[in-house]
């Protein structure tokens, strides 16, 4: 059951737990920092996935994750009576419930259990700090009547966050002043510093074998996982008052002590979530995705340069280029973030190369990665959107315009992975050996949506490109480069409509291959043709025609599905192996990051009349109740099954999902009368 109620800080969702474990296996919290570290796990506090974890840090941030600290065994204590409170799922344990202490679950600036047993409230509250790897697990006990003892053990991974533990893993463990550390026992390993104030700690090393988890056996990943302990801290409550335990991940062995100052770090947060929402709207659906966006802004160092950037979603992907310049507008733009939207053009117009912007950045601070043909031109859409809403006119001038020409002049003149302008003014790129736009899934060499040639969107963003550079250069009086890009836009325009428009099934192509066949599978990449602010030029007959197929073909209550059901291709599904999962991706799993692109199309080929305002406020409707009712609560999956009933899969929270709804979302509000 889900309820919502205003409390001290802004609280994004409420739930009462029945008893039943049910569904609520598949609901889940997430508490992101600026560093790209998290904590995640299920709202009955049982890890299902190798990904949850009370504290998975970033080492080089924000990338190079650790799961540090999976999760802890929590033993309450009073008198003669002991009370479990946590939830493990073992391998070969057919019974699995959650703690029949456990009322309620809700999250804020934390995530917070409250459990209930004898005459006792036990309130548990979850924090992680913006600064620093830290996590913090304060216990406040309300209507003691007797002393109890608490019972804490904490299970330490210290792994790559993408790979389970084994028990050959050389851990070993420190006694402090301050608690304990816990580190690899191999040179320049990185070490879990815990602690507990007003606790004793007990040594007691233990490994606990074969926790299992449940979603990655759904996905075909390894499913078991050995924990190891170092022992457990215990401490005596003998009035209602509380007891905090922390850890925090360093990117070394340090042995001199720390000290953890709960307050502040709650003081933080909540400073900075009355920040975040000081420019947002008085409705609640807009101050829960204001509070969503903040989860994927982070902090990135790129060379020299210290900057802000944009994870694509939680919990497994980096910083992409692609994502990142399509979530901006949403998350930093239309939220008044401009100094972090500046840093975050400039972050990645720092690292281009060879005329291209990154594809990603490394998951380990590698090399950044350029295999994108669309990432840079979304990344032209997202300076002049950034230039339109804020006037910063040096910033544009001197950091961003520069790398904009280097982008027009590179895909002109031809640049990596076959990325060029054909003699038709259109930009043609990879070969059968390259996945270069966003339908970029593939296994064992096996592209599964091969898109090598003319994709339509990469050719809408281009014409988009070139009519704002030439629309800027009018105003700027720069009368040469002004008629050259027209001249540019008008031809790959003209050239748009003779190769994409298919007469016969009243919709575009999809992709025009170098040998001049078409793959005329409905999909919806079409759609941007429509809804960048310089589509090309199609009639109006045309543009309803492709906004009505697109609906009735693909649209679902949760975005776009990516292929017409009724083709051969088509699979509803996105379950099983990697294989399986990766051959569904982009055959007909839906998008619910492009219900933006969809809407605004929707809304222009209606002249956004009130009835499509109307219209199109219930379309939304669906994602913004998902955003409190399943999947991650507080924030929007990465994709949805085609057939129904739909359920959110992949990453919990995705940047871009997030990001257009909150710009649909305030574009719907404006257009209201």
């Amino acid at each position: 059951m889900l309820t919502r109620q205003k409390t001290g800080a802004e609280e994004v969702v409420r739930v009462a737990i029945d008893g039943e474990i049910g569904n609520l296996l598949d609901c889940e919290w997430l508490l992101t920092n600026e560093r790209g570290s998290y904590a995640a796990g299920t709202i009955v506090g049982c890890n299902t996935s190798s990904y949850h974890g009370l504290l998975i840090g970033s080492l080089a941030p924000p990338v190079n994750r650790v799961m540090a600290l999976s999760n802890c065994q929590e033993i309450v204590v009073c008198g003669s009576q002991t009370f479990h409170l946590s939830t493990f799922e073992f391998s070969g344990d057919p019974v699995l419930a959650p703690s029949p202490y456990l009322r309620q679950f809700r999250r804020d600036t934390g995530a917070h259990f409250i459990y209930e047993f004898e005459s006792i409230e036990l309130h548990k509250a979850v924090y992680l700090a913006d600064h620093s790897d830290t996590v913090v697990v304060e216990y406040t006990f309300d209507g003691l009547m007797d002393p109890v003892e608490l019972i804490v053990r904490p299970f330490v991974g210290l792994r790559d966050f993408h790979h389970t533990e084994n028990s050959d893993a050389p851990l070993r463990w420190d006694r402090l002043e301050s608690g304990v550390v816990v580190r690899h026992d191999t040179p320049g390993g990185c070490a879990l510093r815990m602690g507990c104030s007003g606790m004793d700690f007990d040594g007691d090393p233990q490994w606990w074998f074969d926790f299992t988890y449940r979603a990655n056996r759904r996905r075909g990943q390894q499913a078991g996982e050995d924990l190891w302990t170092p022992g457990f801290f215990r401490g005596i409550v003998e009035e209602d008052g509380r007891l905090v335990f922390w850890a925090r991940l360093d990117e070394r062995y340090r042995p001199e002590s720390v000290q953890v100052d709960v307050e502040t770090i709650k003081n933080r947060l909540a400073d900075r979530q009355r920040q975040i929402l000081s420019g947002a709207a008085a409705d609640a659906t807009d101050r829960r995705l204001v509070l969503a966006a903040d989860q994927f802004i982070v902090k990135r160092r790129y060379g020299d340069v210290e900057g802000t950037s944009i994870v694509a979603g939680y919990p497994w992907f980096a910083d992409w280029g692609r994502d990142t310049f399509i979530a901006l507008p949403g998350l930093l733009l239309a939220t008044g973030r401009f100094d972090e939207a500046r840093s975050v053009l400039c972050t990645f117009a720092a690292a281009a190369d060879d005329g291209l912007i990154p594809n990603r950045f490394d998951d380990r601070s590698g090399p950044a990665h350029f295999n994108s043909v669309d990432a840079s031109l979304w990344f032209i859409h997202a300076a002049f959107q950034y230039l339109e809403a804020t006037d910063d006119k040096d910033t544009f001038h001197q950091r961003l315009l520069p790398v904009i020409r280097w982008i027009v002049d590179s895909y002109q003149n031809g640049t990596r992975f076959g990325i060029h302008v054909d003699a038709d003014g259109l930009v043609r790129a990879g070969d059968c050996n390259t996945q270069l736009t966003w339908m970029d899934a593939m296994y064992d060499g096996v592209a599964f949506t091969p898109r090598w040639g003319k994709p339509v969107e990469v050719n809408a963003l281009w014409h988009n490109a070139l009519c704002h550079l030439h629309e800027f250069c009018l105003r700027m009086d720069l009368v040469s480069d002004a008629k050259r890009y027209a001249k540019m836009a008008q031809q790959a325009g003209d050239s748009f409509g003779e190769l994409f428009w298919n007469e016969s099934l009243g919709y575009l192509n999809d992709t025009v291959m170098p040998d001049g066949q078409v793959d005329a599978s409905l999909r919806p990449n079409q759609i941007f043709a429509i809804s960048l602010p310089y589509g090309p030029p199609l009639s109006g007959a045309r543009q309803k025609a492709i906004v009505a197929a697109v609906e009735f073909e693909l649209l679902t209550p949760y975005g776009l599905r990516t292929l017409s059901r009724r083709d051969a291709c088509y699979q509803g599904r996105y379950e099983g192996p990697q294989r399986r999962r990766d051959a569904a991706y982009h055959q007909g799993t839906v998008w619910p990051y492009l219900t933006g692109p969809f809407v605004e199309a929707y809304l222009k080929v209606n002249d956004f009349k009130p009835a499509s305002v109307h219209r199109a406020t219930e379309m939304i409707e669906p994602l913004v109740n998902h955003v409190t009712a399943d999947g991650c609560l507080g924030s929007i999956a990465e994709i949805f099954d085609g057939d129904a009933p739909q359920e959110p899969k992949g990453c919990w929270a995705q940047a871009w999902s997030v990001g257009e709804l909150l710009r649909i979302h305030r574009l719907l509000k404006h257009a209201r009368p």
